[in-house]
């Protein structure tokens, strides 16, 4: 896949999924505990929200191998996410349902990005 096509970071397929999910994340997070604020509820909003913001960054750098490596960057802060949201669940702060829902989502975004990286290989 050639990224010379694509103008903007908003036109990755992968950006938009992530960031419906980030967007998703910060809406679940609303009916975390009070005192998870400081703890789960932030780390996680923090995770998800680097995953598009650092392809957003990357795509800006201008150099391939600098966009190779801000996707790296998303794809470890995607891991992250995934542990958190486990985690959440595992707490009884996420529903079964709202677990596996946004897994799934994060499974794609992961798999996405593993492609545009394999895609962006020298």
């Amino acid at each position: 896949m050639s990224t010379d096509k694509i103008e903007s970071w908003r036109d990755l397929i992968v950006w938009q999924k992530a960031h419906a999910a980030t967007l998703e994340v910060y809406r679940i997070t609303k009916s975390f505990p009070a005192e998870e604020r400081y703890r789960v509820t932030d780390q996680l909003c923090r995770a998800a929200a680097s995953i598009p913001t650092n392809i957003a960054e990357g795509k800006g750098r201008g150099s391939l191998a600098e966009f190779r490596q801000f996707l790296i960057i998303a794809r470890g802060s995607t891991e992250e996410t995934r542990y958190l949201l486990l985690l959440a669940n595992d707490l009884g702060m996420l529903s079964p349902e709202a677990y596996a829902a946004l897994e799934a989502k994060y499974t794609e975004v992961s798999k996405m990005t593993n492609a545009l990286l394999r895609s962006l290989k020298p």
